[in-house]
């Protein structure tokens, strides 16, 4: 049971830093019209945080490696 909240945590805390990372993109380097992601500080701080989740999901110790057999 403890494995498994381990692993929430671990998610929860990629996405945020990506949505962190989202909302200083959107800052410093965001355009106001005719970008997609960036245009709006929402989306480039869900894009991120999505992002980020998939890589904290990627590094995951412990997991099954679907490669071998």
């Amino acid at each position: 049971m403890a494995l498994n909240w381990r692993r929430w945590v671990r998610l929860a805390l990629f996405a945020g830093v990506g949505a962190l990372a989202g909302l200083a993109y959107y800052r410093f380097f965001g355009c106001t019209s005719g970008c997609v992601i960036s245009s709006s500080p929402i989306r480039s701080m869900l894009y991120l945080a999505l992002v980020g989740g998939l890589l904290g999901a990627a590094t995951e110790k412990g997991g099954k490696d679907p490669c071998s057999t």
